[in-house]
């Protein structure tokens, strides 16, 4: 039974990586979709954002298939909520990037200054670079947990990195010319920004419960 249990442990780590590979590529459409929002390409834009959320729809299918694993084998109580929890804090990558994509339809930030559209897309391509690293983290798990844990550090300075970049967006909000975006837009531009900043929180989330199933795993 043991032998039985860990074999379904071993099964819902491998559906978590391909769990994870789905939310990466998710977040990858968002950078997409930003493009081409930014560039006026409606069509595209809108393409990107209905590809995110079927990665995201099937990212959701495949978090019950880990819960199924993880509840049907012999595995202990500790082990099974650990990665239970985890399988969660993935989730919520995938679902922040969906949120984000939701509001990216509505706000306007084809009409934002040079300056704000510019830093709109270098902290959406270092969330993506944040969530890759995740991803990087988590492929270790199982077979390398001292180099997960050292690759969790990376996750944490990237999104040190988009709290950075959030706060300067921030700050740009009063330079706005509001007779070309109106303060309503700006409120969702607002709420955009919010939603790709929460994307690494949750990227962060997610590497303190790598560290924490790594330790237990030396």
């Amino acid at each position: 039974m043991t032998w039985f249990g860990k074999r379904r442990q071993t099964k819902a780590v491998q559906l978590m990586q391909s769990h994870l590979s789905l939310t990466t590529r998710a977040v990858e459409e968002l950078v997409k979709a930003m493009e081409h929002k930014i560039h006026r390409e409606r069509e595209l834009m809108e393409a990107s954002i209905a590809r995110l959320s079927r990665m995201e729809e099937e990212a959701d299918s495949i978090r019950r298939e880990i819960a199924f694993e993880l509840t049907a084998g012999e595995i202990p109580p500790h082990e099974r909520d650990d990665l239970l929890h985890l399988s969660r804090d993935i989730d919520w990558i995938a679902d922040w990037s969906k949120e984000a994509g939701r509001i990216l339809l509505v706000a306007p930030v084809e009409r934002l200054p040079d300056t704000l559209a510019k830093k709109g897309m270098e902290i959406t391509h270092v969330v993506k670079e944040t969530a890759n690293a995740v991803r990087a983290c988590i492929e270790q798990l199982s077979e390398r947990p001292r180099e997960a844990i050292r690759l969790a550090d990376s996750v944490e300075d990237l999104e040190e990195k988009v709290d950075a970049l959030y706060m300067e967006i921030r700050s740009l909000y009063p330079t706005i010319d509001f007779s070309k975006v109106n303060p309503g837009e700006m409120f969702l531009v607002g709420q955009l920004f919010d939603a790709i900043e929460n994307i690494t929180d949750w990227c962060e989330n997610t590497i303190d419960q790598v560290r924490l199933l790594a330790v237990r795993m030396l």
